[in-house]
């Protein structure tokens, strides 16, 4: 059970990190060229609120271990890979943008908290939050051919930023085990701040 010393210690640590964050501008505009593979490699990197949530999945699914490693993150890609077509075909899904900045809550929380949830229940946290980032890649997938390129774009993307949390995640376990638990946390914190940072400068 973390103290609430150590509360503190955490937050203060992840506004100084929020701080250090350029001001992204957010990737759902809904209008622009988004053709191409290329812009849609773009898209998740584009905002600041995919990034907070793809390098939060893997950064949890590090500090859960064992099979959450890979079962985690791809739950989430699948689900994003689906509820992306819905956008494509203009299927309504209320509160998109609403839901994106809930998963960075979330997942910032489930950090912070450290908290090891049976694995089915994880995969299905993540598939949920998944499909409003899906459905927000999708409805600006163009309709022609070069949808597809887009598609893979914006999926490769997504995954590189899930391996740069499993990453750090790794590292954490291999070079700093005397401050493991501190430095997930401080990492889940840093998350929610930044989700903070979205809403107040959405």
């Amino acid at each position: 059970m973390m103290k609430k010393n150590q509360f503190w210690q955490y937050l203060v640590g992840a506004i100084a990190i929020t701080l250090l964050i350029p001001n992204i501008a957010s990737a759902h505009t809904g209008v622009g060229d988004t053709s191409g593979f290329w812009h849609g490699l773009a898209h998740p990197i584009g905002g600041l609120d995919h990034i907070l949530a793809m390098v939060a999945i893997g950064l949890w699914a590090a500090q859960i271990g064992g099979k959450a490693l890979w079962m985690v993150p791809s739950a989430f890609m699948l689900a994003m890979a689906g509820s992306s077509v819905l956008g494509h075909f203009g299927v309504s899904l209320p509160g998109v943008e609403q839901g994106i900045l809930a998963s960075d809550f979330i997942l910032g929380l489930l950090l912070l908290f450290a908290a090891r949830l049976p694995l089915a229940l994880s995969a299905g946290i993540v598939g949920i939050l998944a499909i409003f980032h899906g459905y927000a890649h999708g409805a600006e997938m163009p309709e022609t051919a070069s949808g597809l390129a887009y598609g893979f774009g914006f999926i490769l993307s997504t995954a590189t930023l899930h391996l740069a949390g499993i990453g750090m995640g790794l590292a954490i376990d291999r070079y700093q085990p005397k401050f493991q638990a501190q430095l997930f946390r401080l990492g889940g914190g840093a998350v929610v701040i930044g989700a903070v940072y979205v809403l107040v400068n959405h």
